[in-house]
């Protein structure tokens, strides 16, 4: 009975990667049940989330390996209570929209503290950036642009398999969300602006792609299809994300991250918009 509590946590089985499945929604699982016998919500763990993920960026300023490793393990316990608010959500029922942006939200701010952390140690220990700071703040607002494309286009995949799954999805679209950013006000119209951003940054790369979601009910073959090139969106989030920059650390040359994002990221990326788009512009027309 508990096992099939704990799948009925998880968002679907097309878009869970094993090392979700086996570590992080099980970690998430435990806090989930916790945090729903003390009655705290799923946006207060998002929350938390966000102040141990930066905690766990500052680590990574140092050069003491010791103290990135505990960065390591912050960031672990940051991700492990990113799977938790979803998975409470999902028990609860409690969704909302506020839910999704701060969601969202909680992983830029891990890895604004990250990219800020590696730039501030490279210019202090590598001579190839000592007198040209600029190079490695370039670098990394390049792969931040790279990172926010990128980690915009896995989530709308995903999204789109969980409507194949259950008819649902969490995805929304430019123009409602324009009327909801006429309606806010204060830190809630700068969240609302930053979702726009987002979706718009989905919305204009895979046109094919957003004009088969809007027709509502998805056929199955773009679910057959779509299904092995999940494995690709999976490599554009988190889990492959953190094993690259600890592979780094542990290295000594953590700026090689933002290479790695410019790179082998948009390598990935490149491949799995193609793919998508001729499988939607193909059946669109049928």
């Amino acid at each position: 009975m508990k096992e099939k509590e704990f799948l009925s946590s998880l968002k679907s089985l097309d878009t869970e990667e094993n090392i979700d499945i086996h570590f992080y929604r099980r970690l998430g699982w435990m806090w989930a049940n916790m945090a729903r016998k003390l009655g705290i919500t799923p946006n207060a763990i998002t929350i938390a989330s966000i102040f141990i993920g930066v905690a766990a960026g500052v680590c990574f300023y140092s050069t003491n390996i010791w103290v990135n490793i505990g960065g390591l393990l912050l960031l672990i316990l940051a991700n492990s209570f990113d799977s938790a608010d979803g998975q409470l959500a999902r028990m609860t029922k409690q969704y909302s929209r506020l839910g999704r942006i701060l969601d969202g939200l909680a992983g830029d701010m891990w890895f604004v503290s990250i990219y800020v952390s590696v730039c501030l140690r490279t210019v202090n220990t590598t001579a190839l950036f000592a007198g040209n700071a600029w190079a490695i703040w370039s670098m990394a607002i390049v792969a931040g642009v790279c990172h926010i494309i990128q980690a915009a286009l896995a989530d709308y995949y995903r999204q789109m398999h969980l409507q194949c799954v259950n008819g649902k999805s969490e995805l929304d679209n430019s123009a409602s969300l324009r009327e909801k950013l006429a309606e806010s006000k204060g830190m809630s119209r700068v969240m609302m602006r930053l979702y726009l951003f987002y979706t718009l940054c989905q919305e204009r790369i895979i046109p094919n792609v957003v004009a088969l979601q809007r027709r509502g009910t998805l056929p199955e073959e773009f679910r057959r299809e779509s299904l092995p090139l999940m494995k690709y969106a999976n490599a554009l989030t988190f889990n492959w994300r953190s094993i690259t920059l600890a592979v780094t650390l542990l290295c000594g040359n953590p700026w090689l991250y933002f290479v790695a994002e410019i790179t082998l990221g948009n390598i990935l990326l490149v491949y799995m918009v193609g793919r998508h788009e001729r499988i939607c512009r193909r059946l669109l027309k049928a």
